[in-house]
């Protein structure tokens, strides 16, 4: 037994008791049903899987499965990726142990994670690229290829927190992906059909030297991040460690609202920023609300990030997603970009005395708050209107963007301001198992609101374009905003 071994073997033997036959029992039962619960959705995912190749839900497919490679790359880079437990940070990092030993546990999850998105990679290139032979033989062959990629990225993003030059790589990683995503979108809509539907077709053989190659590769990231692991810097691994403790703490507590604070505190921590004048035509609640659109005018990277996204429901629609999925990418995407200019509503809300303290009414303050995310909202959602009209997936909606952008306002500015969740709420049941009313309220809160304003919207999504519903929708959102502005009440 090594010395890191011992020393958690001793530091747990007062507070752990031995594990049991019916602990190892109750922990494959787990796992027993986990698989059970998710085997009717690998086989409605299976069963979607096309027999032909179609160039257009190639390229989306394509496009959406980097999209999320780089949204994931990005996370782990974020999230250390190698952290460790409040205890192993307090007690064993700073000692003379050896530190990968003491990061194992990490490493081994990291593993874990690998393998769960390397199989769904595998499973959405499948779909995106269909089965025009056998399907068992290209799917496990894009499988293989998915876990290959996992494991690389993953090392990659180890190798980046021991080393500036192996972030940068990532960075340039994740980059490299976005315009593959876009080259894929574009090669999709026409110009690179055949080049699409010739690389779905390929021979089994060269997916199998592609699948060898990046195995290979794979491993010899993975060889040097071990490696590497035994040289990572403790403060790397204590701001991995706490940022990782506080999102556990958040998502395990079911109360996800301190995220934003976290994303937002890590962003601004240890930048120098410049003074500027104040601009004097602003008084009262402009005023106050303007350091919002000036924190916003200092990430110029989120702004276009956020335009860029507004292609998502577009490519979609192109991938496959039917029904309500598109309309769900539309709503979640609108929800969210709006959300970015609600930072000065959450603190608000977190410290009322501040706002009473600046002399702006309360009502007046939250019109003039509500400007910046009506803006972000409804120039999104005209963007992602008039995607999904280029694709031809929808009639000519766009005007329903700017329509919107009020009742979306209103559902973000609700959500930033809505208190905590409430764990003594009772708990509901249902043919699904107990829920817990507090946080679905919680979830709900902000959501409804936006749901409210934007119902003649739905009906003119699901029926076409009309003068009438775009009057409605008019109305509608105008109308929630104003509700909402008129009774300052928190949530």
């Amino acid at each position: 037994m090594s010395a890191t071994a011992r020393v958690r073997a001793l530091t747990r033997s007062g507070v752990r008791r031995r594990r049991t036959w019916s602990d190892r029992y109750i922990t494959l039962f787990g796992l027993v049903l986990l698989a059970v619960l998710a085997s009717p959705l690998l086989g409605r995912a299976l069963e979607a899987v096309p027999a032909d190749t179609d160039p257009a839900r190639a390229g989306a497919g394509l496009a959406l499965t980097a999209l999320l490679a780089a949204g994931a790359l990005a996370l782990a880079r974020a999230a250390g990726p190698l952290g460790v437990s409040p205890a192993d940070a307090a007690w064993l990092l700073l000692t003379p142990l050896p530190r990968r030993a003491v990061l194992t546990p990490a490493l081994l999850v990291l593993a874990a994670v690998c393998a769960v998105l390397g199989a769904a990679a595998g499973l959405a290139l499948t779909s995106a690229l269909g089965a025009p032979g056998a399907l068992l033989p290209r799917l496990s062959g894009l499988v293989l290829l998915g876990l290959a990629w996992a494991v690389a990225a993953a090392s990659a993003t180890v190798l980046g927190q021991a080393s500036q030059a192996w972030d940068t790589a990532v960075v340039a990683t994740i980059a490299v992906l976005v315009a593959a995503a876009a080259a894929a979108a574009v090669l999709g809509a026409g110009p690179g059909q055949r080049a699409l539907t010739a690389l779905a077709t390929a021979p089994g053989q060269a997916w199998a030297a592609v699948a060898a190659v990046s195995v290979a590769g794979a491993a010899a990231l993975a060889v040097r991040a071990w490696a590497a692991a035994g040289r990572i810097p403790a403060r790397a691994v204590l701001e991995a460690s706490r940022r990782t403790g506080l999102a556990a703490g958040a998502v395990t507590g079911l109360d996800p609202g301190p995220l934003a604070w976290i994303a937002e505190d890590a962003h601004w921590r240890g930048r120098t920023l410049r003074s500027r004048p104040w601009p004097a035509r602003l008084r009262g609640a402009a005023a106050v609300a303007w350091p919002d659109w000036k924190r916003l005018g200092r990430r110029p990277g989120l702004l276009a990030l956020a335009a860029a996204t507004a292609v998502l429901p577009a490519l979609a629609a192109l991938a496959g997603l039917g029904g309500a999925g598109v309309p769900l990418v539309l709503a979640a995407g609108a929800a969210a970009v709006a959300s970015a200019g609600t930072a000065g509503a959450r603190r608000d809300a977190g410290d009322a005395a501040l706002a009473r303290l600046l002399g702006a009414a309360p009502r007046a303050l939250l019109a003039a708050r509500a400007v910046l995310p009506a803006v972000l909202g409804g120039a999104w959602l005209t963007l992602a209107l008039t995607a999904l009209e280029a694709v031809g997936a929808t009639g000519a909606l766009w005007p329903l963007g700017p329509l919107c952008a009020p009742a979306l306002a209103a559902g973000a500015l609700r959500m930033a301001r809505r208190r905590p969740v409430e764990h003594t709420a009772p708990v509901m049941d249902t043919p699904l198992g107990p829920v817990p009313l507090g946080p679905l309220r919680w979830a709900l809160t902000g959501a409804d609101l936006a749901l409210l304003g934007c119902l003649p919207a739905l009906a003119a999504f699901a029926a076409g374009p009309g003068a009438a519903l775009y009057a409605a929708q008019a109305l509608c959102g105008a109308a929630v905003l104003a509700a909402y502005c008129a009774a300052p009440r928190r949530g």
